[in-house]
């Protein structure tokens, strides 16, 4: 039986609006086009998850316009536990506006929403957890009471204190981060890389277009890209943790869940949308034997 993978973090809408240019300050720039997509990191694995046959549960504050919404109908189908949602009725859905010009420039702006009362909420015991980009208070709070910490600060690590970085990374158990995150986790609490990988049993580094590489006390492995026509490389490090967490919750080697983790990315990739293409675990399976060979049995 699959261990549920609790995640928490956010639950967001993304417009994706297209731009002439980016808008100076005081002017306007005209839209081409637009479109609603469900997204917010946690959500995104944690449907992921879901799609794959495993199970997931939602830790995150949602607002009054989430009851009955089409977004809750997309989780519900995906499989994914709502029953620990926080649903605040006086807030609204957390949003991402993102524009994106002719050149591919992009200009971000995130409304919290719902979110931004994370640090006011009580944490509860979890068994596995995966602690998306989010508060990080309420991060450090729930990493104390789990039995085993995934965590992956993302971009919102700036936003971090030292104190609650230090805390989350002493129960951490699988820390994923990018070149630039990994070298300002070091930056920030005064530890070298090999220090860190002293402290945490898998640290996973993602490369972009060179895929990633794991590193664990039984050595380091090299994890190639998937390679696939990509339209929409946003939502590739959600569905790359979405496979990599529930292949390691299955029990499969660790050089073969990247492998599963690249292979989910290389779906997400193909269409515009986090969550527009994500696999099952057999067209995953499928797409993994293509470029891997035969996925081992357990």
């Amino acid at each position: 039986m699959d261990r549920v993978i609790s995640v928490v973090g956010h639950i967001a809408l993304d417009y994706i609006i297209d731009v002439e240019r980016i808008a100076e300050k005081n002017e306007s720039s005209p839209v081409i086009d637009y479109e609603e997509y469900p997204g917010g990191g946690a959500a995104n694995i944690a449907v992921a998850i879901g799609k794959l046959g495993g199970k997931s549960q939602l830790i995150s504050p949602v607002g009054a316009d989430f009851e009955g919404s089409d977004y809750e109908k997309i989780l519900n189908e995906a499989g994914v536990d709502l029953s620990s949602l926080y649903r605040l009725k006086e807030e609204k859905l957390p949003k991402a506006f993102i524009f994106t010009d002719k050149e591919h420039n992009q200009a971000t702006y995130f409304y919290w929403g719902a979110s931004s009362k994370f640090k006011e909420l009580e944490a509860f015991p979890v068994d596995f957890v995966h602690l998306a980009t989010a508060d990080s208070v309420y991060n450090a709070k729930i990493a104390k009471l789990a039995n085993f910490v995934s965590f992956d600060p993302g971009q919102d690590l700036m936003t971090y204190s030292k104190e609650n970085l230090e805390t989350i990374l002493t129960h951490t158990d699988i820390l994923f981060a990018n070149r630039h995150e990994i070298k300002r986790v070091s930056e920030m609490t005064g530890k070298s890389f090999a220090e860190l990988k002293k402290m945490i049993g898998i640290i996973i580094v993602t490369c972009d277009s060179k895929g990633s590489r794991i590193y664990t006390d039984s050595g380091e492995f090299e994890i190639p890209i998937v390679s696939v026509r990509a339209l929409d490389p946003t939502g590739a490090g959600d569905a790359y943790r979405a496979g990599f967490l529930l292949a390691l919750t299955r029990g499969y080697t660790i050089p073969t869940c990247g492998k599963i983790g690249a292979t989910v990315a290389s779906f997400a990739v193909q269409s515009i949308g986090c969550q527009t293409d994500l696999p099952d675990w057999e067209g995953m399976k499928a797409r993994y034997e293509e470029n891997f060979g035969e996925l081992e049995v357990l």
